[in-house]
């Protein structure tokens, strides 16, 4: 089998891997150094210059392609919405909230809540951050 091919086959081997596990970015980030590195078997490089390009290609893909893309694929906070929006909001006690429940003010709106540590007590009128919203529960640390 040709040496092209074989990278050719790699190559759409990554992208299977790719698509198998979204998320990740790990993968797809080598598909284009091994079809560069198809090409350069095409055009008669040797086995030693075809992993070359490879590897400098895979590195390239590592530290320019795969931040840019991360970068992208985050939300940034003030483009949240629904429940995801409160998390790290500041929130106000309203009535004593410990593990077993109470009140929270956030943005305007009353929301049950509990405290992030079991044994943290926290009174009336203390300002306490949201940390995460299991259903219509604020989960808050002071």
């Amino acid at each position: 089998m040709p040496a092209w091919a074989v990278w050719v086959i790699v190559a759409v081997a990554l992208a299977g891997v790719e698509l198998l596990t979204p998320g990740l970015f790990v993968a797809g980030l080598l598909v284009l150094p091994a079809l560069a590195a198809a090409l350069a078997a095409t055009l008669g490089a040797g086995a030693a210059a075809q992993l070359i390009v490879f590897i400098v290609g895979s590195a390239g893909s590592a530290l320019v392609v795969r931040p840019l893309a991360r970068r992208h694929i985050r939300m940034p906070a003030q483009m949240r919405t629904g429940t995801a929006a409160l998390v790290g909001a500041p929130a106000t006690v309203l009535q004593r909230v410990d593990r077993d429940g109470g009140r929270v003010r956030i943005g305007g709106e009353e929301w049950s809540a509990r405290t992030f540590m079991e044994d943290q007590v926290i009174e009336p009128g203390t300002r306490v951050e949201v940390v995460k919203i299991e259903g219509a529960t604020a989960i808050v640390l002071e």
